[in-house]
This record gives structure tokens, sequence and C-alpha cells, in this order.
């Protein structure tokens, strides 16, 4: 049975088969205005509409939370009480849902020892590969290491003729406390007679009444046998069990070394034998998967103790400025008349090694530069001068000189990899696992597509190499062929850290499953949202049933199904507005925005004038993560869109070196600053900078839009203006719930309570004691036109700008920035991490637009990404209150995927030409109009099609 179009009609779930489809009747969850809803099982559908419209609502807090309800439901009694209670969404039922798997937008782990590779399991795998077939080769000779077996020995002795003669001994190992006299006795009562003394068999009883002994090389004889085959021509057996067991004794005694003397048809011959993993003097440590663990104290490098970076000495902070000479001050430690004393040798001998003190540092080679660090006879270089500082340290000054030229580096033993230095002396196919982890995951695929081993080693590993190849393939597919597997996972954006979840999921290949997805294209340029849509396929291909909440266009299209929710925000939302194929439209759908932008009816135009600017600042010698040295030219007044494919570089230039850099120079200090040489330009026209990004408005769970914006303390103070409030003598402070007094104290002013889940996400659940109003119920008898403060909270911005606009006309233009920026929806006390990455970002610019500030027209924004989370009919009003930033004379910076943002731009800049180690580079500067004239540029390509 095929669902199709819905427009007024109620669908009739009645008589469908739940063994086929997953039945919502009657969904209730927040906004939801008891919609029925039938989603095919083992298909792809995508759940849509507007921000705030409901699409949460039913994946998540309806099927999802249904999902986990009933596996808890499923355990034993004894189970459940550690798990606590789960409360059943509000919904009449729901038939044929399968165990759930939520993928939702968060940033990755905070753990400083989680990486990508750990995350996806990939790195778990390559330590089993390592240490089942990885060769160790000496660092001395690149000769492999190995240990000799009694096997292989006695392979050996075997390839001689019947009847070759071999004696086998161990060297005499004495102890520092027994004298050579004592060592011959304690072996005659171990039951050996001879030894070996320069060659010579004697026996021991004679060497200890008739000789004097000296520290001569002395063997023990341990046994002399005859090579013996049997009728077949093969080994006797008892001969090779005697050998075996003489070499087994040989070893023990030798304490490891070993000797075999062959009386060979052309002469003796001596093999040297070692049970020990060594070679060329060093004692190596055998491959184990505890080796390349840096999360254990065995594997973890030593000297960062397996967090990859240690405090030393920063060269950015020694040659701040690479664009100078030695000659012109470019050593800033040297710069004092103190410390020039330093200096002045390699100035004035500096001619005698040919070293160009007049030349740029940044113009040195390797060599020239090196050389400033460790000097030579005719000049003291850098090391001796920082030891130097070091020895001194019980003096202040030059501790706090020391102190300024120390920073976070990259550990110089491990580089970065958290590992021991000799887990990068085993090796396989030629590379050890460091090199592997910091090469992009694109090479490491790669590396494995190509990877040739032998017969023995592939039977071994055949099975390993298959997860980590699967593994490296979903990385590459869901986009993410950029990173390296030793990037840290809190270092990633909410995009990155569901696409790992997404493609670990595919890795694990469960099978029957519910997988709910919350906009899995975050961050995905377009070009890379075609590879999204094959793996979620691949998902559905293998059996499961794959819900989708997402506006990307791409992804709607590829649907089997779209259900519409809305057809507007908050409570003018909740309705299934349609379902079925997109592109079913003989008969238009009413109230639809999402087919109305898919159908072509609705569109963002291009804006008919390009604002043009005068000053701008340019950013030179940016060459922090993967930028090739970049020189940047950034506008001012205008509003630039910074672009590229996913991995290019974009957030690095803005976010690591450009907003740092301004920041620095503006008098703060907060963030370390990426590698650049200098910034320059119409500086003077900014005053401030401000970085609106996605992380939470608030690090309490008590923050919330409404305080952010700071609209709060005038509702408090209206409410304690009120005659009941003044009788009880009830101050602002009553009206809060972050402080004691009037707020819930069984909750703590939060309005539930949470629950730990153990082994699974935990639960909040609505407090008993207030029923999730927040307050004590003698503060909810004040009333501001029959409504109390728990009620004010809960209205949404909408609600409450057409209640406070009569009444409280200052209080309502304080909300109306929320409303601007598409934020009508959401509720005014509603808890910050509710909010998703894009909505908190999208709150941080109301403020700034409701913000009076002698700053205006004076201030630089960057907005990384504000289209997340954004339905097309949304991005309007978001380009809406950008365009109002740069008109009173602002100038916003957008790093942006949407090609509906970018055509509105007044300048793009366009990173690339891939991402990881293949991007970096400027590959556009310029007008919209003129970006769509060049060819073989992505976002260009993608561009074309929307203007």
């Amino acid at each position: 049975m095929k669902i199709g179009k819905i427009e007024a009609e109620t669908l009739n779930i009645e008589n469908l088969d739940p063994k086929q489809y997953i039945i919502i009747k009657g969904a209730r969850v927040n906004n939801l205005k008891n919609i029925d809803v039938a989603i095919k099982r083992n298909s792809l559908t995508v759940i849509t509409g507007l921000s705030g419209s409901g699409k949460s609502s039913l994946a998540f807090d309806t099927l999802y939370a249904e999902g986990q309800r009933m596996y808890v439901e499923s355990l034993s009694s004894y189970a459940r009480q550690f798990l606590g209670r789960m409360e059943k969404p509000e919904v009449d039922y729901i038939k044929g849902i399968s165990p759930a798997i939520a993928i939702e937008q968060k940033v990755g782990s905070k753990n400083p020892r989680s990486t990508v590779g750990t995350t996806t399991e990939i790195y778990d795998y390559l330590r089993l590969l390592f240490a089942r077939i990885g060769v160790t080769y000496s660092p001395k000779s690149g000769h492999p290491v190995k240990k000799d077996t009694v096997t292989d020995m006695v392979n050996q002795i075997f390839s001689y003729p019947e009847g070759t003669k071999v004696m086998i001994s161990a060297p005499l190992k004495c102890k520092e406390d027994r004298k050579i006299a004592d060592e011959l006795d304690l072996l005659l009562k171990k039951g050996f007679n001879r030894i070996l003394i320069d060659g010579e068999v004697c026996l021991i009883e004679d060497v200890l009444e008739n000789r004097k002994i000296t520290k001569e090389e002395i063997f023990i004889l341990i046994d002399r046998a005859v090579v013996h085959f049997d009728d077949k021509n093969e080994p006797d057996e008892d001969t090779q069990f005697r050998i075996s067991d003489s070499l087994q004794t040989a070893f023990f005694e030798g304490e490891g070394d070993c000797q075999v003397k062959v009386m060979a048809e052309s002469g003796a011959e001596v093999f040297n034998y070692s049970d020990r993993f060594e070679l060329d003097g060093i004692q190596f440590e055998e491959p184990s998967v505890n080796l390349f663990t840096f999360n254990n104290p065995y594997g973890a490098c030593k000297r960062c103790e397996g967090f990859g970076s240690v405090l030393g000495l920063d060269p950015d902070l020694v040659f701040p400025d690479k664009n100078l000479s030695v000659f012109e001050g470019a050593i800033a430690p040297w710069r004092s008349e103190k410390m020039n004393e330093w200096l002045l040798p390699l100035v004035r001998k500096g001619i005698r090694f040919d070293f160009p003190i007049h030349r740029a540092v940044k113009d040195l080679t390797e060599e020239q530069y090196q050389l400033l660090w460790t000097g030579n006879e005719h000049f003291n270089g850098l090391e001796e001068f920082f030891k130097f500082l070091e020895e001194q340290t019980y003096k202040i000054q030059y501790r706090v000189m020391l102190s300024r030229y120390r920073g976070r580096t990259v550990c110089p033993d491990c580089r970065g990899s958290r590992l021991r230095k000799d887990a990068s002396y085993v090796k396989v196919g030629g590379k050890s696992i460091i090199d592997l982890v910091l090469l992009p995951i694109s090479e490491v695929s790669e590396f494995f597509k190509s990877l040739t081993l032998n017969v023995y080693d592939e039977k071994v590993a055949k099975r390993i190499l298959t997860e980590i190849t699967n593994r490296l393939d979903y990385m590459e597919r869901v986009g993410l062929g950029y990173l390296t597997l030793n990037r840290l996972s809190n270092s990633l954006s909410g995009g990155e850290s569901q696409r790992i979840r997404l493609a670990t999921s595919l890795g694990s290949a469960l099978v029957g499953s519910m997988y709910i997805l919350d906009e899995p294209s975050i961050g995905l340029h377009p070009r890379d949202t075609q590879r999204l849509v094959s793996v979620l396929e691949s998902l559905k291909a293998i059996g499961n049933t794959v819900i989708v909440v997402e506006h990307e266009e791409e992804v709607m299209k590829a649907a089997d199904q779209i259900i519409d929710i809305g057809p507007e925000a908050g409570n003018l939302g909740g309705e299934l507005i349609f379902q079925g194929d997109w592109f079913e439209k003989e008969a238009p759908i009413k109230n639809s925005h999402t087919l109305d932008f898919l159908t072509g009816r609705a569109k963002i135009e291009v804006p008919k004038h390009r604002r043009k600017f005068m000053d701008f600042i340019s950013l030179n010698g940016a060459r922090e993560n993967n930028l090739k040295n970049l020189n940047v030219k950034i506008p001012l007044g205008v509003l630039t869109a910074v672009t590229g494919v996913s991995g290019s570089g974009k957030s690095t230039l803005i976010r690591k070196v450009l907003y740092p850099a301004i920041s620095k120079l503006k008098g703060d200090f907060g963030d370390d600053v990426g590698k650049y040489d200098d910034i320059t330009g119409s500086l003077s026209r900014i005053s401030q900078i401000e970085m609106v990004d996605q992380n939470p408005i608030g690090k309490s769970s008590r923050s919330n839009p409404i305080t952010y914006i700071k609209a709060y303390d005038t509702i408090r103070a209206l409410m304690s203006e009120q005659p009941l409030s003044k009788t009880r003598d009830y101050k602002p402070a009553h009206f809060s719930f972050n402080v004691d007094g009037g707020r819930c104290e069984a909750c703590q002013g939060e309005g539930h309570q949470t629950i730990e889940m153990q082994f699974m996400a935990d639960v909040k659940l609505t407090c008993e004691s207030c029923q999730g109003k927040r307050f004590k119920k003698e503060i909810l008898e004040v009333k501001f036109h029959e409504k109390d403060i728990s009620e004010i909270l809960d209205m949404t911005v909408d609600e409450a700008i057409d209640f406070f606009r009569t009444n409280q006309p200052k209080l309502a233009d304080k909300i109306l920035p929320l409303q601007e920026v598409g934020l009508g929806y959401i509720r005014l006390g509603q808890a910050s991490n509710t909010l998703s990455g894009g909505e908190a970002q999208r709150v941080k610019l109301a403020f700034f637009l409701g913000k009076g500030n002698s700053d205006k027209g004076k201030t630089l924004f960057i907005f990384d990404e504000p289209t997340t989370g954004l339905h097309f009919h949304d991005i309007k009003k978001l380009l809406k209150a950008l365009n109002a930033l740069v008109d009173q004379g602002d100038t916003v910076i957008v790093i942006e995927h949407n090609m509906e943002v970018i055509k509105c731009a007044d300048w793009v800049i366009d990173l690339g030409p891939d991402g990881g180690d293949k991007g970096g580079y400027i590959c556009f500067e310029g007008k919209p109009e003129d970006m769509v004239k060049i060819s073989g540029n992505y976002t260009a390509d993608f561009l074309k099609e929307k203007m």
C-alpha cells in the first residue's frame, strides 16, 4: 500500500500492517496537534518543516523516546531498578517500532584523549593489525628485528645431510657475586660435565682440580648430536626431539644466548642464536596491542604522557614576525639591551659561515633556520640561550622571560601521535601506526587498498583489514576524508561528530533498527551531500528504517517519502501538511513552504545591487593547520561569505587565525592565535569583534533566551511591582530561578529532575513538586494580566510580543529581535541545552541586533554556518537580520555552505580546491557574479544553479 499526498484529510492508518509500517496514532508531544503518521519500514524518510514546526518532537521526543522506553520495559525488573522510570510519550499508540538509534547534533567527546580513530574504532583495529603482523625495524641499520626460535634452529640443523655432527652450547654467564669456580661447581650439581674453553672440550672436574681459571670465554657444552633421517627422508623424531630439548636448555642456561657448531663437509660452521628481541645492540619491545595504546601507561609516550602536546618553546613566540631579519630583531628574546649580547656574535661573525643576517626569517633555508637554534663555534644558539635561562630560574626576571616563550607545542618524541617512540619502529607495508594516524583518512584508505602482504600475513589479517577498509570507506563517503585519525574528538564540529557516529553505526552493520538522524548534512558542502545520501541509502539497503530530520534539498529529493510538519512554527505548527513524494505536484499543497521551495514556486532573489567597499584588512602569511601561507583581503562594511568544501580551511582561517589575531590587537588574549605573519589595513574601522558560533548560550541548563538578551530583568521587575508582590514584599529576586527565595527547591528551579540511566542516555522527568513550573506555589499567585511568571516564561516569542505590545511596548521591543531572526516559535524560558547549535547562534544574533551600543558601525561579526537547522523559508529572515547589521555599518563574515546565502553576499572568499592537505589555497576572491564564470570550482558549479 502506498501512502500518497495528504492535504486536509486525516491519514487512515487503521488497516496498515505494523510489520510493514511504523504507525503513530494521535501524537501530541510538545506542539504536535494529535497527528497520525505511518512510516514505511526499511525506507528513507525525511521529516521536514520550518524551524520549530514539530519535526524533532515527532522524530526524537515521540519515536525515539518510545523506542528507548520499550527497550527499558523489556528488561528484567532487577535491571530496571538501576535505570529509573521513563515516561511514555503523549500519544495514543505507536505500533511496529524497531530498536531505536538516535544520532543527534552533539559535539564529540570532551575526553582529551578521545580521537577520531578511537571514536570510529578504526584505531582499535589498527592496534590489532600491527600487533599481529607488524615487523620491527632497527632505527640504526633499518634491518628487520626478529628473535630466533627453536623451530627455526632445528629446521636449519636438519638442512644438513645425514651424519652431520652438531655441538650445542651456551655461554657461561657469571653472576656478580660469584666466582667462576663457584659457577662451575654449580654446573656440576645441575648435571653438566663438560665445558668449552677457547673451543676446547674440557671436563669440569679436571678444570676445577688442575687449572687456574681466568675470565676466558667459557661455554657450557649442552649436547653433541648427529643428524638422522628416517626411511622417508624425514627428520628422525627422536633426534629432532633431543635437539629441540637441548636448544631449549641452551637458551635457559645462556640467558637467551645459544651457540651451535655444525661439522659440515666444507668445515666447521658456528651459528650464534638469541631468543631476545634485539638487533644492533638495542633491545626492542615485541609488538603487542598495549604497545600501540596511548591510554595505557605501557604504550603512552613518556614525554607527553599520551596527550600529544607538551609545554615547550614555541617558535612562533620566539620569532613573532618572520618578515623581519635577524639584524632587524626577528629573535624576540634577544631584543633587550642585556640579551643583545647573545645576538652580537651572530651579527659580527655571520659572514664567516655565510649566514644572511639581512634576510627575512621566513626566507631562510631549513639548514639556516636550524643553525639559529643549534649555534656553532662562532655563536651560541637559541637552545644554549634557553638552557641558560633555565639555569637562572631562581631569579624571577628569568622565570618571567622564559614563560613568555613557552606554549603548547606538538610533542617532539611522538610527533603528536601520543605513542611511545619505539612504536614507530613497527611497520606494516612500510608505514608505522604513527605515520598512518597523522595522514588524512583518504590517504590511509588508499594505503590499505594498495597494501600487499605475504600469504601468511594476509591470512592472519584478513578479517582485521576488512573492518578497517570498510570503516575508512564510510568515513570518506560521509565527507570526512580530510580528517586524520589523530584528530581530537573535542575539536570537531557538531556536523562532523554526527557523521562520525553515522559512519561508526554503518561499520557496526546493525540490521532491523530504526536510525533517527538530526540534520546529518550540517557542515557539508553540496559536493559531499550526494555521498551522504549514498550512505543513508546503504543503511536502508541492509535492512534498516532511516528517518532523517532535514532541510537540505538534495536529501529531501532522494527520500522515499517526505513528511512535512507545519504550516508555521510553534503553536502555529504541529500539523501534518504533506506526506508522500516531493514531485507529486499535480494538486499544489497549500501552506507547504517546503514544497513551494522544492518545486520552485518560492525562492530567494539575487540582490539587484552589491554593496561596494573602500576599506579592508589584509591577513598575510596564514599557515595554521592546512593553510598554505595565505594572503587574504577582508572587505569592511559588507557581507562576506567564506566558502569551500568541507576541510578546505575556512574555519581555520577565520576562527583560528583572523578572530584571535584581531582580538589580540584589541586587548583580548583569550584564544591562542594561529600562525600568520601580519595583519594590516583599516584596523581603526574595527572597535570590537564578535564570534557568533553554535556553542550553547549558557553553561547552566537554567540559562534561556530571555535571560541571554537581558529582558528577564525587566520581567522580574515588572512582576515585583504587582500589588500582591508589594503586599508580600516580594523583590525581583523572588522571581528568579537561579537563587533561593521563590524558586522550587526540589528541582532547584530547573523544572525537571535528571535520572542517570547508567549505560543509556540520561532521562529528564518533570519535577513532581512544582510540576515543571520552577517556582513555589505562593510565587505563582502573583499575576500580570492573568499570567503568572511560569506562564510568561512558557509563552513563545510570538505570543510574548503580542502579549506585551499593548501594555509593555519597551519590553516587546526587547524581545522583537528573537522574532526577526526566525525564533518566534521558541519559548522565552526554554532551557539553553534544548536549543540546537543553529538556534543558539541566532539567539546571539538577536542579542546583538537588540543591543544599543556606541560600537554600531565598527563591529566585525563572524558567523559560523548560521543556516544550521534553518528551513529555506527561515533563511530569508536570517538574511534580513544579517543585512540589518551591515546596513548599520558593521562588517559581517559568514562561514557558509548554503548557496542561498552565498548568492546574496557582497563578496565571496573561496578556499580549496579540496579538503585536508589538498586544501588551504585561495581559489577565488570577488563577487558571486564573477565566481559563476570560473570553471572547475566546486562552489561555483553549485552556485550557477541558484544565480
